[in-house]
């Protein structure tokens, strides 16, 4: 009976020396911005419509958000695309139905999520294409996929359209 009670104590003393000896310390959790960081809340948005010939009515919004860094970042939602392609959105020089001149290649659209592919957002790095927005002459084209040039959808943007919503 004493060999087990010595038994017993001597297990409880080994636990308790191993939790006893553990760093039970609490880190503060670090609630600063990593420099660069912050929020987005400046943004400008405009329609992307419909114009499909096929009637798959592709439709949805561009979103231009200014960084704290003013980098402007590039967020494109759509309706109706087509599940299991990618659906291409480049900028275009000069209103819907005139301009042809690419601009820039966003970023191919996942046709099951109706979002970009690659990242929730495309970085344009140029600093001055934000504050540049409201006079650019151009327009954002999707393409039905990346073997079909077909154009579902358009949207001016710019001088060419009134932004649906900023701030």
């Amino acid at each position: 009976m004493i060999k087990t009670y010595i038994k017993k104590l001597s297990v409880l003393t080994v636990i308790l020396i191993t939790l006893g000896s553990c760093d039970l310390e609490r880190l503060e959790s670090a609630q600063e911005v990593a420099d660069g960081g912050g929020t987005l809340d400046t943004y400008t948005a405009y329609t992307i419509d419909s114009t499909d010939p096929t009637g798959s009515n592709v439709n949805g919004r561009i979103v231009f958000w200014k960084t704290d860094l003013d980098q402007t970042l590039v967020q494109i939602s759509l309706f109706n695309t087509v599940e299991g392609l990618l659906h291409p959105a480049i900028l275009v020089g000069g209103a819907a139905g005139i301009g042809t001149t690419t601009m820039m290649a966003i970023d191919d659209v996942d046709g099951s999520t109706g979002e970009l592919s690659t990242n929730k957002f495309f970085l344009i790095a140029d600093t001055s294409f934000y504050d540049a927005l409201v006079a650019l002459d151009a327009h954002v084209s999707v393409s039905l996929s990346t073997e079909d040039d077909t154009i579902v959808a358009l949207g001016n943007i710019g001088a060419n359209a009134e932004p649906v919503a900023m701030n």
